[in-house]
């Protein structure tokens, strides 16, 4: 049976006061010692913290780190949060990745490897930068579209190649930023970062289909 690890209202006021970095920071710290859910994940980071969510568990796949059935829960877990986010309701998760049990060692190694990124992450962000691009319905439509599109793309089935997960996962925490900050920039940067990844996987296809073409010329 999951127990539930909800926050003192000490630690609350910290998640709410401190930076990103040490926000991440105090999640990490309540994670239980051997084993976690998804489920767990969200009553420590709050359900109603959906881009602090989004960001911790986009974390992970900026570092090379191989944990069974985490791109899975966490992908899928990111992909619903971005449609929870677009039509505004409640976040749901399925019981089989709500409940899917995670290795909490594993975890804590990759996320420590990965907050580097988050320290760096900090610096580029500047809250109500390009107002543009962060007010408007038509506007904040097409950033959760995209956001749900750099879900879409983490998920795809080339996690073994260097960087396929590492820039979807960029453009999920540029666009969570900039929804928690009304960052226009950092939205800005979660396009490029989508525009990147698109650019990626196309040289990557392509250079698959080469090969196969290759493959059967030469057995010809």
């Amino acid at each position: 049976m999951e127990e539930h690890l909800n926050l003192t209202k000490t630690e609350e006021a910290e998640l709410e006061a401190e930076s990103l970095g040490e926000k991440i920071e105090l999640v990490i710290k309540k994670l239980p010692p051997h084993e976690v859910t998804l489920n767990e994940i969200m009553d420590i980071v709050g359900v109603d913290s959906l881009m602090l969510l989004t960001i911790f568990l986009s974390l992970i796949f900026l570092v090379p780190v191989s944990i069974p059935g985490v791109s899975t829960v966490f992908g899928t877990g990111i992909l619903l949060i971005g449609i929870t986010h677009l039509i505004a309701r409640k976040l749901w998760l399925p019981g089989f990745i709500a409940h899917r049990k995670l290795s909490t060692e594993k975890l804590r190694e990759g996320f420590g490897r990965a907050l580097t990124w988050i320290h760096r992450l900090e610096r580029v962000s500047r809250p109500h930068r390009l107002p543009r691009m962060t007010t408007g319905f038509v506007t904040n439509l097409i950033n959760n579209l995209s956001f749900i599109l750099a879900a879409l793309l983490l998920m795809a089935p080339f996690g073994f190649i260097p960087f396929s997960n590492t820039l979807p996962a960029l453009a999920l925490i540029f666009f969570a930023l900039g929804m928690m900050d009304r960052d226009g920039g950092a939205i800005l940067l979660g396009y490029l970062a989508n525009i990147a990844t698109l650019i990626y996987f196309g040289f990557l296809i392509a250079g698959g289909g080469f090969s196969v073409v290759e493959l059967f010329q030469r057995l010809q």
